[in-house]
């Protein structure tokens, strides 16, 4: 028999009732009947959903053909390789999930698709790993971290709005399989010593020789042809760029992204043999930060101990201590990608809750802060360390990452660590214009890019991969931070110290799903904001656009269903019990309300199903 519970809250009333679908049998329904004006805030996001669909559609019609084949030159490369190729399409799966239409989620299958036909077709004839193919098993055949995470960007994020495509499951499990000890053709990992073995991998196994500066250039191509986005005048400059690049054997920080697959892998069906997989490297990491002096070391051995062969903790290429010639300037340059680690340990925090995993990024930044000194009468920290020490010193304290640690833990001691930022003052209650602010701007991103795409007067045959980097148009961390109160860790907008994290899973307060449509996302006419963030509260104001039809929409716990709900309240009214990571709220025509919730976060095992599908 349906329970009915009725609340009165100023002019409005709140019922909640079982709901019919079974799924959601213990979540309740509520009803919002008070009239709200359609907020500026509502507005724009609905402007910047319906802008976005748009240019993406234009871009598409452009840059791709009917097989979803990028229009560029097909080659192998770090620089513009098949990893730029389909980061084209990057955020577009997220934004189908924060509500646009269905058509920008078929580009990007589509886009998809076409990526792994066009790369298992290309071949090159001077790389060797890669003469049969640029793909194999429909995944790279060999390369770095640094760009398998950026190339798993959009795939990554695939299972926000679609988890139940039978292609996108095979491929999130299959390819996790290259990397648990799962598939014992690509041995890429050693489950005895916990380490990946190189930090190139693919799905032809690690490499385990010196890299080449042609392993990551690729074949020799005519460079006057193309826009070369690293500055590079002549081929033999693109070769130059990785002269140094050639220490790639043993295990390396930048291994801890391709957690990020394997979460996705056991997000699907909870699977424990991902979690434990997950667990067991990550923490592996943690312990050797642990006898490192709390650095993060960027050399593994295939032993397993640290600093390889020579015990140098910080050498690798992407270490601590990497500073190669740049060949257009003749100057060297800092790219110590250590910091990009950080995902893998936000994802072990996602699937445990555990401060644990986010104290090795505090006691790391403690111990880099304890170098700092004044140079030319600023207070200065290190980014680097190198045979001499710790170098590459720049001005303020070292803070990377710690709006992502703050984000995760929501404790004052973290907060007074990191950076200030407008987003973080909106919620703080000091910064009330940014909302419309933030909003507008990404709307001038998205105009601005559709303006470069008219204006662009290159052709398939004199562009690159990454030609067009900078106009694909799609834009959401303004509708993350405000629609979701999330954090868009790929692209840091907010933070110009952090690094863009590729690959990176989606983390996020609240998530909105359509239970009419059964589709993620916001329903049509439908806005939200998040106003306010603690550890243990979330207020969100839900509004319809519609004057004339009713919209219900799902609200979530979580990117993935991982925070607890438990109760929620209009305004100053009483709290209704939720004890659901989902429930659902019906809004009238023209109705809307401020709901303050109450939750406990990290409790829920994180998953892929939508709210209907899962007990």
């Amino acid at each position: 028999m349906t329970t009915r519970r009725s609340i009165l809250a100023g002019a409005s009333a709140l019922v909640f009732a079982a709901l019919a679908r079974p799924a959601l049998a213990a979540a309740p329904t509520l009803t919002v009947s008070t009239p709200m004006a359609p907020p500026e805030w509502a507005l724009l996001e609905r402007e910047l959903l319906k802008a976005n669909e748009e240019a993406c559609t234009a871009f598409f019609e452009r840059y791709f053909d009917e097989r979803g084949y990028l229009l560029a030159f097909a080659r192998w490369g770090a620089n513009d390789g098949p990893d730029d190729a389909i980061e084209n399409v990057n955020d577009w799966p997220t934004l189908h999930a924060l509500g646009a239409d269905d058509r920008v989620l078929a580009m990007a299958k589509k886009a998809f698709e076409g990526n792994v036909r066009q790369y298992t077709e290309a071949k090159t004839k001077d790389v060797p790993f890669a003469r049969d193919g640029m793909y194999f098993k429909e995944f790279p055949v060999m390369s770095d971290w640094q760009h398998l995470s950026e190339g798993l960007s959009m795939f990554n994020l695939l299972g926000l709005a679609d988890p139940y495509d039978a292609r996108y499951r095979d491929r999130v499990k299959r390819f996790s399989g290259f990397y648990t000890g799962e598939d014992p053709t690509t041995p890429n990992y050693d489950p005895k010593l916990k380490i990946i073995r190189s930090m190139i991998t693919g799905s032809k196994g690690p490499m385990l020789r010196k890299a080449t500066p042609l392993d990551w250039a690729g074949d020799p191509f005519d460079v006057s042809h193309y826009f070369m986005e690293h500055g590079e005048s002549s081929y033999q400059e693109t070769l130059d760029h990785y002269a140094d690049y050639g220490d790639v054997v043993g295990d390396a920080p930048l291994n801890l992204q391709a957690t990020s697959l394997v979460m996705n892998a056991y997000m699907l069906d909870q699977e424990p043999k991902y979690r434990d997989w997950i667990l067991t490297y990550v923490d592996a990491w943690a312990e050797r930060a642990k006898a490192n002096g709390d650095i993060i070391p960027s050399k593994v051995g295939l032993d397993g101990k640290i600093g390889g062969p020579k015990g140098q903790w910080w050498s690798g290429t992407y270490g601590w201590g990497f500073s190669p010639v740049a060949p257009h300037t003749g100057k060297r340059e800092d790219r110590n990608r250590t910091p990009r680690a950080v995902v893998g340990f936000l994802n072990a925090y996602l699937l445990t809750g555990d401060d644990k995993y986010l104290d090795v990024w505090r006691r790391q930044n403690d111990v880099i802060n304890a170098q700092k000194k004044t140079i030319d009468g600023k207070v200065s920290a290190p980014r680097m360390y190198g045979p001499k020490g710790w170098y590459g010193y720049a001005p303020g304290e070292y803070r990377l990452n710690n709006l992502d640690i703050w984000y995760m833990s929501q404790k004052a001691s973290d907060r007074a660590r990191a950076p200030d930022h407008p987003w973080v003052d909106f919620l703080e209650g000091k910064n009330d214009g940014f909302p419309a602010k933030a909003l507008r701007a990404d709307l001038e991103k998205v105009r601005a890019r559709a303006q470069l795409q008219r204006e662009d007067k290159s052709t398939t045959d004199t562009r690159l991969a990454d030609a067009t980097l900078d106009i694909t148009p799609a834009h959401v961390t303004a509708l993350i931070h405000l629609m979701e109160g999330g954090i868009n860790i790929a692209r840091p907008a907010w933070s110009p110290s952090s690094p863009p994290q590729g690959g990176a899973l989606h983390y996020a307060r609240l998530r909105y799903f359509d239970p009419e449509r059964r589709r993620a996302g916001v329903p049509q006419d439908v806005g939200a904001l998040v106003e306010k963030l603690t550890d243990d509260e979330t207020v969100v104001s839900l509004v319809n656009l519609s004057q004339v039809a009713a919209r219900t929409v799902t609200v979530q716990g979580g990117a993935y269903g991982e925070h607890q709900i438990l109760s929620a309240a209009i305004a100053e009214g009483p709290a209704a019990a939720v004890n659901s990571s989902a429930f659902t709220v019906r809004l009238g025509p023209g109705a809307g309300a401020k709901l303050t919730l109450k939750m406990k976060r990290h409790v829920n095992a994180p998953t892929l199903n939508f709210p209907w599908d899962r007990a």
